[in-house]
């Protein structure tokens, strides 16, 4: 018999690396915050290509090894995956100072994880910020992960209006947010992914797009101010010859070679390669602007119970969603 005294909640628990089946629903303890925490009730989390990562250890053979320090040898150190949330906040810690019981937010949840949970506690001074209000809890939960690393990279990228911008990878969560994003900053965007992407990418305002699997945009001899490579899969050397002098190369998900020779690039010529680092909650602020002033918008483009997160995770794998898909978790 379970105590009476210990509540309980739904979650999707990940005990080992492999496909989809292995995610569960289990009924396990409902956590309560730490002093400086904040207890969320989730409403909406989302499956992204890291999740599946995560979940399949589906790493370069050179990565694989620190991926296991960093979040377990079998499995998953953190049972509970899911990185971006949005949610009401049920509670709070007593050292919590601003933020309140009954605001709505969303979030980052960081090398936490945790989203895939009816509940989850993050604390106050991590990547969350009250939600914008016109957005629901399903478009919400897509910023965490999507919009914060576009306008991370992007702004680092300085990229300046009249500017050329190439997004390679532009139909999925990050990339319909760096499309969107540079096009704010004045960019002239062309949008790079497959056949059945580019009506949605021209819908979310690209200049131009490239069907990859016609085209390969490093070979058709045209000249960017920035290159934006989403998904780490393009070459690096034509990519670093298609920018302009001064140009530069956005890594989203870039290899240790691609840190290594990126390093040698930014050093001996005007170009510059850039990546790494990690969303602060004031990036959370800024895209909340964004999305109340009409800038920008999520691209959604399935909803799953959370029961059937699974099925979410098969479709992530295939590659072929448009935007994001969000897990639906509470009403």
């Amino acid at each position: 018999m379970k105590p009476l005294n210990v509540k309980r909640m739904k979650a999707i628990v990940c005990t080992r690396y492999g496909p989809p089946d292995v995610l569960q629903l289990k009924e396990i303890e409902k956590p309560s915050p730490e002093d400086d925490e904040v207890l969320i009730r989730v409403h909406a989390t989302t499956v992204t290509a890291g999740d599946c990562g995560l979940r399949s250890l589906k790493f370069p053979l050179l990565s694989q090894p620190l991926v296991r320090i960093g979040f377990g040898f079998r499995g998953p150190r953190m049972k509970i995956l899911g990185q971006e949330v949005a949610g009401e906040i049920e509670s709070v810690g007593n050292a919590v100072r601003l933020l309140k019981k009954g605001e709505q937010v969303f979030a980052w949840t960081g090398f936490h994880l945790g989203g895939y949970a009816e509940y989850t506690c993050l604390r106050e001074g991590g990547v969350l910020a009250v939600k914008p209000v016109n957005m629901s809890y399903d478009e919400a939960a897509t910023l965490g992960v999507g919009g914060l690393e576009a306008l991370r990279l992007l702004r680092k990228g300085n990229v300046q209006s009249g500017e050329r911008v190439l997004i390679n990878g532009a139909g999925g969560s990050i990339g319909t947010f760096a499309v969107q994003i540079a096009k704010c900053y004045g960019g002239e965007v062309t949008g790079v992914d497959s056949t059945g992407k580019l009506d949605m990418l021209r819908s979310i305002g690209a200049d131009d797009v490239i069907d990859y699997t016609q085209e390969d945009f490093t070979k058709n001899g045209q000249m960017y101010d920035v290159i934006f490579d989403v998904i780490g899969k393009s070459s690096f050397s034509r990519s670093i010859r298609s920018l302009k002098e001064n140009g530069r190369y956005l890594l989203g998900n870039p290899r240790l070679s691609h840190m290594v020779r990126g390093g040698w690039v930014s050093r001996r010529t005007g170009k510059k390669v850039i990546f790494g680092g990690s969303g602060q909650a004031e990036d959370l602020v800024m895209l909340k602007e964004l999305v109340q002033e009409g800038k920008t918008k999520s691209v959604i483009d399935r909803r799953y119970p959370l029961e059937r997160i699974a099925e979410a995770h098969r479709y992530v794998d295939t590659g072929q969603k448009k935007g994001n898909v969000v897990i639906t978790v509470g009403a």
